[in-house]
Protein backbone atom coordinates (compact mmCIF):
# COMPACT_ATOMS: atom_id res chain seq x y z
CA UNK A 1 0.00 0.00 0.00
CA UNK A 2 1.43 3.63 -1.24
CA UNK A 3 2.62 5.76 2.22
CA UNK A 4 0.45 8.82 2.65
CA UNK A 5 1.15 12.29 1.68
CA UNK A 6 1.88 14.36 4.57
CA UNK A 7 0.45 18.01 4.15
CA UNK A 8 1.20 21.45 6.67
CA UNK A 9 -0.59 23.85 6.48
CA UNK A 10 -3.28 25.13 8.64
CA UNK A 11 -6.74 23.93 9.69
CA UNK A 12 -8.62 25.85 7.07
CA UNK A 13 -8.60 26.10 2.93
CA UNK A 14 -6.22 29.06 1.92
CA UNK A 15 -3.49 27.38 -0.85
CA UNK A 16 -3.90 23.67 0.41
CA UNK A 17 -7.28 23.59 -0.45
CA UNK A 18 -7.18 23.11 -4.18
CA UNK A 19 -4.28 20.88 -2.78
CA UNK A 20 -6.70 18.79 -0.99
CA UNK A 21 -9.25 18.58 -4.05
CA UNK A 22 -6.84 17.26 -6.83
CA UNK A 23 -5.71 14.51 -4.25
CA UNK A 24 -9.05 13.34 -3.49
CA UNK A 25 -9.80 13.11 -7.02
CA UNK A 26 -6.60 11.42 -7.90
CA UNK A 27 -7.81 8.57 -4.79
CA UNK A 28 -4.22 9.62 -2.83
CA UNK A 29 -5.25 9.43 0.19
CA UNK A 30 -2.97 12.19 2.93
CA UNK A 31 -2.74 13.06 6.17
CA UNK A 32 -2.35 16.71 7.41
CA UNK A 33 -0.15 18.46 10.00
CA UNK A 34 -1.43 21.58 11.19
CA UNK A 35 0.19 24.82 11.76
CA UNK A 36 -0.85 25.97 15.16
CA UNK A 37 1.60 27.87 16.39
CA UNK A 38 5.22 30.29 15.47
CA UNK A 39 7.39 27.47 17.04
CA UNK A 40 5.89 24.88 14.56
CA UNK A 41 6.77 26.91 11.55
CA UNK A 42 10.01 27.80 12.74
CA UNK A 43 10.69 24.12 13.14
CA UNK A 44 10.30 23.59 9.75
CA UNK A 45 12.76 26.61 8.63
CA UNK A 46 15.51 24.61 10.60
CA UNK A 47 14.57 21.24 9.39
CA UNK A 48 14.93 22.97 6.07
CA UNK A 49 11.67 21.32 5.07
CA UNK A 50 10.42 25.29 3.57
CA UNK A 51 12.46 26.04 -0.15
CA UNK A 52 11.50 29.29 0.15
CA UNK A 53 10.22 29.80 4.22
CA UNK A 54 6.67 29.34 2.98
CA UNK A 55 4.19 26.93 2.79
CA UNK A 56 2.05 24.81 1.69
CA UNK A 57 4.75 21.79 2.23
CA UNK A 58 3.34 18.20 1.03
CA UNK A 59 5.07 15.59 1.56
CA UNK A 60 4.65 12.91 -0.99
CA UNK A 61 6.98 9.56 -3.10
CA UNK A 62 9.93 10.67 -0.69
CA UNK A 63 10.05 14.10 -2.19
CA UNK A 64 9.18 17.57 0.29
CA UNK A 65 7.42 19.49 -2.32
CA UNK A 66 6.51 23.41 -2.11
CA UNK A 67 4.60 25.92 -4.15
CA UNK A 68 1.11 25.49 -4.81
CA UNK A 69 1.48 25.30 -8.92
CA UNK A 70 3.65 22.69 -8.56
CA UNK A 71 2.12 20.49 -6.38
CA UNK A 72 -0.87 20.71 -8.39
CA UNK A 73 0.99 20.25 -11.84
CA UNK A 74 2.99 17.18 -10.05
CA UNK A 75 0.13 15.23 -8.63
CA UNK A 76 -1.86 16.22 -12.17
CA UNK A 77 0.79 15.18 -14.11
CA UNK A 78 1.30 11.49 -12.15
CA UNK A 79 -2.37 10.64 -11.89
CA UNK A 80 -3.64 11.50 -15.40
CA UNK A 81 -5.11 14.62 -14.73
CA UNK A 82 -2.93 16.94 -17.74
CA UNK A 83 -4.49 16.01 -20.49
CA UNK A 84 -2.94 13.73 -23.57
CA UNK A 85 -0.75 15.69 -24.96
CA UNK A 86 1.47 19.59 -25.10
CA UNK A 87 -1.55 21.26 -26.84
CA UNK A 88 -4.21 19.78 -24.42
CA UNK A 89 -1.87 20.62 -20.93
CA UNK A 90 -1.19 24.04 -22.33
CA UNK A 91 -4.91 24.85 -22.58
CA UNK A 92 -5.34 23.20 -19.11
CA UNK A 93 -3.09 25.47 -17.64
CA UNK A 94 -4.30 28.65 -19.55
CA UNK A 95 -8.23 27.78 -17.83
CA UNK A 96 -6.03 27.01 -14.40
CA UNK A 97 -4.44 30.26 -14.63
CA UNK A 98 -7.57 32.05 -15.31
CA UNK A 99 -9.61 30.50 -12.46
CA UNK A 100 -6.47 31.04 -10.19
CA UNK A 101 -6.92 35.13 -11.03
CA UNK A 102 -10.77 34.47 -9.24
CA UNK A 103 -9.44 32.18 -6.19
CA UNK A 104 -6.99 34.85 -5.59
CA UNK A 105 -9.75 37.17 -4.22
CA UNK A 106 -11.35 34.17 -2.42
CA UNK A 107 -8.55 33.25 -0.49
CA UNK A 108 -7.52 37.08 0.98
CA UNK A 109 -11.22 37.59 1.29
CA UNK A 110 -10.90 36.98 5.07
CA UNK A 111 -8.32 38.85 5.75
CA UNK A 112 -9.13 41.82 4.62
CA UNK A 113 -10.93 45.09 6.80
CA UNK A 114 -14.42 44.73 7.53
CA UNK A 115 -14.85 47.83 5.48
CA UNK A 116 -13.05 46.57 2.09
CA UNK A 117 -15.36 42.98 1.90
CA UNK A 118 -17.89 44.48 0.51
CA UNK A 119 -16.05 45.67 -2.42
CA UNK A 120 -14.00 42.52 -2.62
CA UNK A 121 -17.20 40.52 -2.93
CA UNK A 122 -18.59 43.02 -5.76
CA UNK A 123 -15.36 42.81 -7.52
CA UNK A 124 -15.64 38.95 -7.72
CA UNK A 125 -18.89 38.83 -9.17
CA UNK A 126 -18.12 41.17 -11.40
CA UNK A 127 -14.76 39.37 -12.93
CA UNK A 128 -17.04 36.29 -12.40
CA UNK A 129 -19.54 37.08 -14.62
CA UNK A 130 -18.09 39.53 -17.04
CA UNK A 131 -14.69 37.93 -17.27
CA UNK A 132 -13.87 34.06 -16.20
CA UNK A 133 -17.79 32.36 -16.12
CA UNK A 134 -18.28 32.97 -20.02
CA UNK A 135 -14.77 31.48 -20.91
CA UNK A 136 -15.40 28.54 -19.04
CA UNK A 137 -19.41 28.38 -20.35
CA UNK A 138 -18.19 28.56 -23.80
CA UNK A 139 -15.27 26.00 -23.09
CA UNK A 140 -18.33 23.61 -22.02
CA UNK A 141 -20.60 24.11 -24.75
CA UNK A 142 -17.60 23.45 -27.69
CA UNK A 143 -16.00 20.44 -25.37
CA UNK A 144 -18.85 18.04 -26.33
CA UNK A 145 -17.54 15.43 -23.67
CA UNK A 146 -18.84 16.93 -20.32
CA UNK A 147 -15.36 18.58 -19.44
CA UNK A 148 -13.28 21.48 -20.94
CA UNK A 149 -10.33 19.69 -22.28
CA UNK A 150 -9.87 16.68 -24.15
CA UNK A 151 -13.13 14.83 -22.61
CA UNK A 152 -11.66 13.77 -19.75
CA UNK A 153 -11.34 14.96 -16.41
CA UNK A 154 -8.50 17.36 -15.45
CA UNK A 155 -6.96 19.57 -12.81
CA UNK A 156 -9.07 22.56 -15.37
CA UNK A 157 -12.19 21.06 -14.13
CA UNK A 158 -11.09 20.15 -10.57
CA UNK A 159 -10.13 23.57 -9.64
CA UNK A 160 -13.14 25.33 -11.59
CA UNK A 161 -15.37 23.86 -10.13
CA UNK A 162 -13.93 24.47 -6.77
CA UNK A 163 -14.06 27.86 -7.12
CA UNK A 164 -17.69 27.81 -8.32
CA UNK A 165 -18.27 26.06 -5.19
CA UNK A 166 -16.89 28.95 -3.50
CA UNK A 167 -18.22 32.02 -5.36
CA UNK A 168 -21.92 30.83 -5.11
CA UNK A 169 -21.46 30.59 -1.01
CA UNK A 170 -21.27 34.16 -1.06
CA UNK A 171 -23.32 34.73 -4.06
CA UNK A 172 -26.11 32.00 -4.51
CA UNK A 173 -27.60 32.55 -7.37
CA UNK A 174 -24.40 33.57 -9.28
CA UNK A 175 -24.72 30.62 -11.82
CA UNK A 176 -27.93 31.56 -13.14
CA UNK A 177 -27.18 32.70 -16.60
CA UNK A 178 -24.79 30.01 -16.99
CA UNK A 179 -26.45 26.68 -17.82
CA UNK A 180 -23.67 24.78 -19.11
CA UNK A 181 -21.72 25.78 -16.13
CA UNK A 182 -24.83 24.51 -14.34
CA UNK A 183 -24.80 21.22 -16.20
CA UNK A 184 -21.05 20.78 -15.58
CA UNK A 185 -21.45 21.63 -11.48
CA UNK A 186 -23.80 18.46 -11.46
CA UNK A 187 -21.56 16.28 -13.29
CA UNK A 188 -18.74 16.66 -10.93
CA UNK A 189 -20.58 16.19 -8.13
CA UNK A 190 -21.34 13.25 -8.95
CA UNK A 191 -17.65 12.09 -9.45
CA UNK A 192 -17.69 9.49 -6.04
CA UNK A 193 -14.73 10.99 -5.11
CA UNK A 194 -16.06 14.33 -4.94
CA UNK A 195 -19.38 12.95 -4.33
CA UNK A 196 -17.66 11.70 -1.09
CA UNK A 197 -15.59 15.27 -0.58
CA UNK A 198 -18.68 17.00 -0.26
CA UNK A 199 -20.46 14.89 2.87
CA UNK A 200 -19.42 16.21 5.98
CA UNK A 201 -16.66 15.01 7.98
CA UNK A 202 -14.59 14.72 5.28
CA UNK A 203 -11.20 16.61 4.73
CA UNK A 204 -12.46 19.41 2.54
CA UNK A 205 -12.22 22.79 4.92
CA UNK A 206 -15.19 24.60 5.93
CA UNK A 207 -15.15 28.48 5.06
CA UNK A 208 -12.55 30.82 7.05
CA UNK A 209 -13.45 31.89 10.51
CA UNK A 210 -11.93 34.21 12.38
CA UNK A 211 -10.10 31.78 14.14
CA UNK A 212 -8.35 31.03 11.38
CA UNK A 213 -7.45 34.19 10.42
CA UNK A 214 -6.21 34.71 13.89
CA UNK A 215 -3.93 31.33 13.54
CA UNK A 216 -2.40 32.57 10.29
CA UNK A 217 -1.63 36.02 11.10
CA UNK A 218 0.34 34.35 14.25
CA UNK A 219 2.02 32.06 12.89
CA UNK A 220 3.24 34.27 9.66
CA UNK A 221 3.48 36.82 11.80
CA UNK A 222 1.48 39.31 9.13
Amino acid sequence: MAEKAKLYYFDGRGLMESIRWLLTVAGVEFEEVFLKTREQYEQLLKDGALMFQQVPLVEIDGMKLIQTRAILNYIAAKYNLYGKDLKERVMIDMYVEGIRDLMDLLIKHPFLPPAEKDSNTKLIQTKAVDRFFPVYEQALAQSGGGYLVGGQLSKADVQVFEVVLMVEEKLPSILSSFPQLQAFQSRMRNVPAIQKFLQPGSQRKPQPDDNYVKTVREVLRF
